[in-house]
């Protein structure tokens, strides 16, 4: 399983850690280039880099910020956020990124979705963000009226190789994962899966693992390795 350590980014800035003890520690920035070179030190194998100014103004932001991340890890990077045509996914890709992430287009815009997933199917994660079990969106404050497994059904019809499903409400609450809601999904899509939202324990790493034959592929951890409470080390080494 692959433990992917995940970087939020506003105005060029890893934002993670922000009130946190890690962001205390001796030698640490808010710097994304020296944050993405510590994970990968410690044994990431990929990061997940989220474009926060993206998501809300529509296309990539932070791109500066992204380019000195995969030259000071020199590890392959998932990039989402503002991600809404097909040209500027080609773009992003260009830049050397592995995969970009694509959520809320997809979910608004079938079309698009079939031209991203129809042209770049294998360097695209779906990214399906799940409200009380409905596809979230608009930076998952609202929700459609469709439940996420048919939504991830038919982006797979179109293309979609793999996703990334987080369960919103448990996203940065430190309250675990929603186990039930991740196993009802790899069962119903049958493409690989990246598990995100509230891993918050070792003791999840250990249900996520055990989801593998289901196809659960990796776990995007964030918050938990930034306040500490998982050690990615430690994590990787007895995990990945």
């Amino acid at each position: 399983m692959e433990i992917i350590p995940g970087i939020d980014l506003v105005r060029g800035e890893c934002v993670c850690p922000a009130h946190s003890s890690f962001a205390a520690q001796a030698g640490f920035s808010h710097d994304p280039a020296r944050v993405a070179e510590l994970w990968a030190n410690q044994g990431a194998r990929r990061l997940y880099l989220a474009d926060l100014d993206g998501a809300r103004m529509g296309e990539p932001s932070n791109l500066d910020a992204v380019r000195r991340i995969m030259k000071a890890a020199n590890i392959p990077v998932d990039l989402g956020g503002g991600i809404r045509s097909l040209d500027t996914a080609k773009k992003v890709l260009d830049l050397g990124v592995d995969r970009i992430v694509v959520g809320t287009t997809a979910a608004l815009d079938t079309n698009l979705a079939n031209d991203i997933f129809g042209n770049l199917s294998e360097n695209t994660v779906l990214s399906v963000g799940s409200l009380n079990g409905y596809v979230a969106v608009r930076d998952w404050q609202a929700r459609t009226d469709e439940r996420a497994e048919d939504f991830a059904g038919r982006m797979v019809q179109l293309g979609a190789k793999r996703i990334i499903f987080t369960d919103v409400t448990r996203k940065g609450m430190h309250s675990g994962i929603n186990a039930s809601a991740i196993r009802r999904m790899a069962k119903a899509i049958g493409v690989p899966i990246i598990v995100s939202g509230g891993i918050s324990s070792i003791e999840d790493l250990r249900e996520i693992k055990a989801m593998e034959p289901l196809g659960v592929e990796g776990a995007v951890v964030v918050t938990a390795i930034y306040s500490g409470a998982i050690d990615l080390r430690e994590a990787i080494k007895n995990f990945g």
